[in-house]
């Protein structure tokens, strides 16, 4: 788990971006609904999927916030969104939207603002935005960030994924990543705020090939 200190600053940022969401009406006080998100980001099955991973995410919307509609309430999508995380079930993202639509409006978050930000949890399964949805493609952005990291992140990051993967045999785990990642490649832009295209594509792509080449057999 991460240090104290940055528990404290997580436990921070949590409740501001809960406040901004709520709005001026206010509600209970959001350290406990924080110390069990940090709770479930710090469970021993997670290698890739954890403190670290959140903290990046919310970095990279707080990089892309000026194209969000609700940026407080994309935050609040990156705290949700991998909350529930079992590599072995499928569901993981409904799941993370559900406990966002459980907890939320007992924290004091209006039921419109709820919806939103399980929605762009549950967006978070393909990643696919649409055109007219600021706050959808930041959040995905900010999600795929990852695939644009530099040469050693980006090797920690597959050797995460592929130790959550650690029951998958290596020739079905091969198989399924390199689907996943030809996937991503076929695609006309795999981030879709202005920012991310400009600063994040090639190198994904150059990542993204890259390890196709180390999958193949």
């Amino acid at each position: 788990m991460a240090e104290h200190a940055d528990l404290d600053v997580l436990r921070d940022r949590f409740a501001r971006a809960l406040d901004g969401a709520r709005g001026p009406a206010g509600g209970p006080d959001p350290a406990p609904y924080a110390d069990d998100l940090l709770r479930r980001w710090s469970q021993p099955q997670r290698h890739y999927h954890t403190l670290t991973h959140l903290t990046a995410v919310l970095d990279h919307i707080d990089a892309l916030q000026e194209y969000a509609a609700e940026a407080d309430v994309v935050r609040l999508a990156g705290w949700f969104h991998d909350a529930v995380y079992l590599p072995e079930r499928s569901e993981n993202e409904e799941r993370s939207a559900r406990l966002a639509e459980r907890a939320l409006p007992e924290a004091g978050v209006p039921a419109d603002t709820t919806a939103e930000v399980a929605r762009l949890v549950r967006l978070t399964v393909a990643h696919d935005p649409a055109d007219d949805d600021l706050n959808g493609q930041v959040l995905c952005d900010a999600d795929l960030a990852v695939l644009a990291a530099a040469p050693s992140a980006y090797a920690a990051y597959a050797a995460g994924v592929r130790e959550e993967y650690h029951f998958v045999p290596n020739d079905a785990f091969r198989e399924g990543r390199a689907a996943i990642l030809r996937q991503l490649l076929a695609r006309p832009h795999l981030f879709r705020t202005p920012y991310g295209q400009r600063h994040w594509e090639a190198t994904a792509r150059y990542n993204i090939t890259s390890e196709l080449e180390m999958l193949s057999p």
